[in-house]
């Protein structure tokens, strides 16, 4: 059986977040209000430092999914996805994940949600995403989270439950992160390569030995 190859996806294999770009896009759009913006900023403030509420900024990210059509959310994505993520594709990174293909199943494991990250994971070729997934009801989001958000420790019990189901092993596995909100998968898997980490992560990482390499 192939090896499996776990990659980030939000400053790992983009140049960027992708959910802060789809907040400033839709603010764009005039889809969200100028407060939108400044909370969003929060948010990522709070991420950056660690002190992130996970459950908080779900529900902001809901919110204009759930007050929007899907015919009008769909249109809005094809256009983010052209106009904000393709030119924040990092070539480096498209081409680690064909090498890792050669040879690995490979999947994106991100606490992102999977409505913003579906069409990413394409981009990359990448069937296999483990996100954070909000519910649909007949057509509409309902403004619920279905499980648990795929971030920190969310995130390391979805992959693990993803591999028990797919017959792979966490110990034989290889995962790409800039984030030291991802340790809890970090610290697990067998092979943990660092990609443009953030400082947190770089310590930890110098700690423990682990490979450090930049796509950018």
């Amino acid at each position: 059986m192939k090896k499996l190859v776990i990659f980030d996806l939000d400053n790992t294999l983009l140049n960027g977040d992708s959910d802060r770009n789809w907040g400033e896009f839709l603010s764009e759009k005039k889809i969200v209000n100028s407060n939108y913006l400044l909370r969003s900023e929060q948010f990522y403030n709070n991420y950056y430092q660690g002190s992130l509420d996970i459950d908080g900024f779900l529900n902001f990210c809901l919110e204009p999914l759930k007050n929007n059509k899907m015919d009008v959310l769909l249109e809005l994505r094809e256009e983010f996805i052209e106009k904000k993520i393709k030119p924040i594709v990092l070539s480096d990174a498209l081409t680690k994940v064909k090498e890792e293909m050669e040879n690995s199943r490979v999947i994106i494991a991100t606490a992102t949600n999977d409505f913003v990250t579906k069409p990413i994971a394409d981009l990359f070729g990448i069937e296999d995403l483990i996100a954070t997934e909000f519910e649909i009801a007949d057509n509409k989001f309902t403004g619920q989270v279905l499980g648990l958000p795929c971030f920190r420790e969310g995130k390391l019990k979805k992959v693990t439950e993803w591999i028990n189901l797919n017959g792979y092993a966490l110990t034989q596995s290889k995962f790409y992160s800039d984030s030291f909100n991802d340790l809890p998968l970090l610290e697990k898997v067998k092979e943990a390569v660092v990609v443009d980490g953030d400082e947190k992560l770089l310590m930890e990482a110098k700690k423990n030995g682990w490979l450090c390499l930049s796509f950018r």
